[in-house]
């Protein structure tokens, strides 16, 4: 017990420090080996993983961004579409109307020609009609005269004029 009894605790014997010191150091390199530097890994892993993740996760927000700026370019897009689609209509339909009424005044000047010379056909046959019937009548008066044997002028006169009156009531 005597051994014992010189043991001090704030004064540690030389050969005391010495192996505590030995055990430590290789309980150190041991603990080093076999678990701070799997423990290590696997904090350099998570923190990749993390660090993967976050990245991910920051392009898939500029990827959102992106796709969200081109659906606005694409819908802008589509707007100036629609207004030119709108604008070559309402052109398209300006033009057909003008076209048509182009048309239809064409159309009518041709009928009013038409008709005009129609008018100016028939009114020179009945023109025509009108001299043949005449010359008939004045055949027919010059034959009634020449038939007659008159004997003076005013008969002669008094014939003529009952024939014309005759003709301008028919």
């Amino acid at each position: 017990m005597f051994f014992l009894a010189d043991f001090n605790v704030i004064r540690p014997d030389f050969g005391l420090l010495f192996w505590t010191s030995l055990i430590f150091i290789l309980f150190w390199l041991l603990i080093g080996k076999f678990a701070f530097k799997p423990i290590a890994q696997a904090l350099r892993k998570r923190e990749d993983d993390i660090q993967g993740a976050l990245d991910e996760a920051k392009a898939a927000r500029e990827e959102m961004a992106n796709l969200k700026a081109e659906n606005e370019k694409i819908l802008v897009q589509a707007r100036e579409e629609r207004a030119s689609i709108l604008k070559e209509a309402k052109e398209a339909k300006t033009q057909m109307i003008s076209e048509a009424k182009e048309g239809a005044k064409v159309e009518a000047n041709k009928i009013l020609n038409s008709a005009k010379a129609e008018i100016e056909n028939q009114k020179k046959q009945a023109l025509s009609d009108i001299k043949n019937q005449v010359g008939i009548m004045a055949l027919d008066i010059a034959e009634k005269v020449i038939k007659k044997d008159l004997k003076s002028d005013s008969n002669q006169q008094s014939f003529v004029e009952s024939l014309v009156n005759d003709i301008k009531m028919n």
